[in-house]
Order: C-alpha cells, then sequence, then structure tokens
C-alpha cells in the first residue's frame, strides 16, 4: 500500500484488498468471482458493501455516485450468450456501464477466507475453537493468525445447552423473527457446525463431523429427514441472514485498509437490502 496520500485510487487497488482477504484461489471451481463489470483502471473515491447486486442497489448506488459495488453474490454465475438490457441482469449493466461503477463479486472464496463468512456466522453465534467443515486444498492454515481457511466452520459452545436454548439463542443472536428446527429439542448440545447461504451441499460433510447440530440456511425437506436420522439437528436460519452479516465487517476492513494507505476513499454498507422472505 502506498503511504502517500493520493487522490489516484483504482479499482485495481481496491481489489487488491479485498483478494488478500479473500484470496481467487479459495474460490470453487464453478463459482465465478472478481471484476464483473468495469475496468481496474477506473479510478475510485465512494465504494458500496451489498450481499447482491440487485437492480434496485445498483440503480441507488449510481444515484449516490458510488465507483465501485463489491457484492458477496456474483452478477453473471454463468457465461452470457447476450446482454438484453430488458432483463434484470442486462439493466444492472447498463446502469453501471453509465454511471461508470465498477461491480466486483467476491462468493465463495469469502466464504472460505480465515476471516470470511462462515467464520463470521460462527462468530456471531459464540462458537470457539474453529475448525473449517471442509478445509481449503488451496491453502494451509496461518501460523500467525491461527486462522484456517474452507468452507463451513465447527466449533464448541462455552457449555452445553438443549436444542430448544440453542435455537431461541441463535434467533437472538440473529436478530431473527423465527428458525425452523428440526431435531429433539431436549438433545444437548456440545458442538455446532455452521454453513453460510444454502447449506444443503455439506450435509453429508456435517454429519461426518462430531457436532450435534447443523446452522444454515436453505435446508431442504428431506436434508430434515436425513439429520433426524441421523440422531442430529438442524437450525435453518434462512439463507440472507446467515450471509448479509459479513456486510459491516467487510466495509470496516476496507475502511481501515483506506485508512492505512491515507486513500482518500469513503466506504459504506448499502442501507436498502432486506430478506425476501419476510414472517406472517
Amino acid at each position: 500500500m502506498n503511504g502517500q496520500q493520493t487522490s489516484s485510487v483504482r479499482v485495481s487497488d481496491i481489489v487488491g484488498v479485498m483478494e488478500r482477504l479473500a484470496p481467487l484461489d479459495l474460490a470453487e471451481e464453478w463459482d465465478n468471482c472478481g471484476l464483473h463489470v468495469g475496468s481496474l483502471r477506473w479510478p475510485v473515491k465512494n465504494i458500496w458493501v451489498a450481499l447482491d447486486p440487485l437492480p434496485s442497489v445498483v440503480r441507488a448506488a449510481a444515484q449516490e455516485r458510488v465507483d465501485l459495488l463489491i457484492t458477496h453474490h456474483p452478477l453473471f454465475l454463468r457465461p452470457l450468450r447476450v446482454i438484453d438490457v430488458d432483463t434484470a441482469v442486462g439493466k444492472v449493466v447498463e446502469t453501471a456501464l453509465a454511471a461508470r461503477m465498477a461491480v466486483y463479486c467476491a462468493h465463495t472464496n469469502l466464504d472460505s477466507a480465515e476471516e470470511g463468512v462462515n467464520h463470521i456466522l460462527a462468530d456471531a453465534l459464540g462458537l470457539r475453537a474453529l475448525v473449517p467443515m471442509v478445509a481449503s486444498e488451496a491453502r494451509a492454515c496461518d501460523k500467525n493468525t491461527h486462522g484456517c481457511p474452507g468452507m463451513g466452520r465447527v466449533g464448541v459452545l462455552d457449555g452445553p445447552v438443549t436444542l430448544a436454548q440453542l435455537a431461541r439463542q441463535v434467533k437472538t443472536r440473529l436478530n431473527l423473527a423465527f428458525v425452523k428446527v428440526a431435531g429433539d429439542p431436549r438433545q444437548v448440545v456440545h458442538r455446532v457446525a455452521v454453513c453460510s447461504g444454502g447449506g444443503s451441499s455439506l450435509l453429508e460433510e456435517f454429519l461426518h463431523t462430531e457436532a450435534e447440530v447443523y446452522v444454515s440456511g436453505d435446508m431442504r425437506y428431506h436434508d430434515a429427514r436425513r439429520v433426524e436420522d441421523a440422531g442430529r439437528a438442524l437450525i435453518d436460519v434462512g439463507h440472507f441472514s446467515s450471509e448479509h452479516l459479513v456486510v459491516a465487517p467487510l466495509v470496516e476492513k476496507l475502511r481501515r485498509a483506506a485508512h492505512n494507505a491515507r486513500w482518500p476513499v469513503q466506504v459504506a454498507a448499502c442501507e436498502l437490502e432486506r430478506d425476501p422472505f419476510a414472517a406472517f
């Protein structure tokens, strides 16, 4: 980082910070992380962080003269055959380019990062002695930070609780109106596994851990039956709630990096996003 204050901060400078926090080699093979719209050469003074590159988010960012929008979920996951501005994705591209706003996405690399989404979710639930549920093949544990990259996290509680007590704690800690629970409410829990976003893909990995409970989102009916049959438990907190909590810490990390580098940039969280599912 440059120790001299400069007005010529570029997208590439911020991308450098992001890729130290969430290296691209941590991304899953099927994923599409990195710069989706814009140029690494474009200047940056105003940055927003959001979970999704929604048309409403991009429109608001353009109105606020945001130069770089950083999101967790990708704008493009599969190759496009055409950019049709009458579609949601096409409209996002059109709006971003017209505003000369770059869009950068950190998805499964941010999930797996040492202090990424899964680590933040586990920490929010009060888990300690964290280890990845699936260790990264790309990177080993960092001896300096004692952090280990990888998908999911498994940790221990400060003391044993019942599943019913844990469910109430999870609901309170994540500020949720409700959670969905599968398993015996009286079951005693010592160890918990978490997976941000949709956890079905790591269900078998959870069952190979010593954790009694799996906390994730987007869990299916047959996932719950599989967990019950194994004598384990499941707490579904929803996709949005398991991931949106990364936004504020990421804003703080970017602000700290900009401050240390004496970059004259503003970093803020997008305040527009809401869980698409509501409790009635």
